[in-house]
């Protein structure tokens, strides 16, 4: 799917030269296989290291320790790029140290940085971030997950659920309760695969984003040492919140390249099926749905790009952001909704891109804060009341 040029305003050359390259991989090494790793609800391993020998893992993360030094656009190229192989699993699966790396780089002493950010940046290591727990969701300050010190360790005790490449992760990063301040009482630590205590108990079975692993990970009595700590205890909640910009910023943008695709589908549809005599592209009913959708896509598109522009500056964005996931969301899901619609029976079937899409795009209303809690946000920026 060729860049669209409405936009080349916010693009440079890094940009598109980037693109070009997240797409040829995506059509070497992702579409041939995608169907095969949505049935299965798993992708290889392997991927993670052809992917960063392609340079496409941390574009946006700093180039001493091997990321690509990039910004939010070069992101955003890859996400669109890689959507286009029509699955949102995939690219979340090899995107989970985009939300998992950046407590890290912000809180984390040099030495724990040169540690763990280098192997997974070549493609040699999984990092997965882990919030959500069974009870406690959206509501992040009602995390029990606790860590108590020990000595020279931390035992941590609770569960995590929802988990983003947490089947196959070598290394968690895992928001756990230090103190009982719902706020200042939270603390990240790095947990490694095979740490005693520390385990898999589930792999989850999803409605969408197959191809991605996602765990429900359990800690009894796990201990981790005190270098593991990142940053001074309760210093959690504060980087979190910067984290989550980020990650409602990939999710926006996954709305508006879901909803992309699922046009460019319908649109082809729409040409090539027949009924009454004629492509249903020339029924006015068609054409008019096709239109709406186009501009659905084109708007999400247009507002996310200005959101990302604003962060690019460094400007304050927790309203916009929130605005921008919450109606590429909504975007997404209708136009999907739509784009079934024209293809019928067809569209409901396992072996259409479609079906996928409309699958995919539900999360995107829950993941990364609900749009309930997305509207709270933008309340409270614009000072509405209770």
């Amino acid at each position: 799917m060729a860049l669209d040029p409405f936009f080349a305003g916010f693009l440079d050359d890094s940009h598109r030269a980037f693109y070009e390259v997240c797409a040829r991989f995506t059509q070497n090494e992702i579409v041939p296989n995608v169907v095969e790793w949505e049935e299965a609800e798993f992708f290889p391993k392997e991927l993670h290291r052809k992917a960063a020998e392609a340079g496409l893992l941390g574009v946006t993360m700093p180039e001493e320790y091997g990321g690509g030094g990039g910004d939010i656009f070069h992101m955003i190229m890859s996400t669109e790029a890689m959507l286009a192989a029509g699955s949102t699993g995939v690219a979340v699966g090899l995107g989970s140290l985009e939300i998992a790396l950046p407590p890290l780089l912000l809180l984390g002493t040099e030495t724990q940085k040169q540690r763990w950010i280098p192997p997974v940046l070549r493609g040699e290591q999984v990092a997965a971030l882990a919030i959500t727990e069974p009870d406690t969701g959206s509501d992040v300050a009602g995390i029990k997950t606790r860590a108590k010190r020990e000595g020279d360790e931390y035992v941590l005790q609770g569960s995590k659920t929802f988990i983003t490449s947490g089947v196959r992760a070598d290394m968690v990063v895992v928001l756990a309760r230090t103190d009982p301040d719902p706020h200042a009482g939270l603390t990240f630590f790095v947990v490694e695969k095979g740490t005693e205590g520390f385990s898999v108990s589930k792999s989850l079975k999803k409605m969408g984003w197959r191809a991605s692993d996602t765990a429900t990970l359990r800690f009894d009595e796990c201990r981790v040492p005190v270098e593991n700590r990142i940053g001074e205890e309760g210093s959690g909640f504060v980087a979190l919140m910067q984290n989550f910009q980020n990650e409602r910023m990939m999710l926006a943008t996954q709305g508006h390249a879901t909803a992309e695709v699922a046009l460019a589908e319908a649109e082809q549809y729409a040409r090539d099926r027949q009924a009454f005599g004629r492509a249903i592209m020339g029924f006015q009913v068609t054409r008019h749905k096709l239109a709406h959708m186009s501009t659905l896509v084109r708007a999400a598109k247009a507002l996310n790009y200005q959101v990302a522009d604003a962060m690019r500056r460094g400007e304050h964005v927790l309203e916009a952001v929130s605005q921008a996931k919450n109606f590429s969301a909504q975007a997404a899901l209708e136009v999907c909704d739509h784009a079934v619609q024209i293809f019928g029976g067809m569209g409901y079937m396992r072996e259409t891109l479609v079906e996928r899409l409309y699958r995919d795009a539900r999360l995107l209303p829950i993941g990364g804060g609900t749009s309930e809690i997305m509207n709270e946000i933008i309340g409270k920026c614009r000072g509405y009341g209770r």
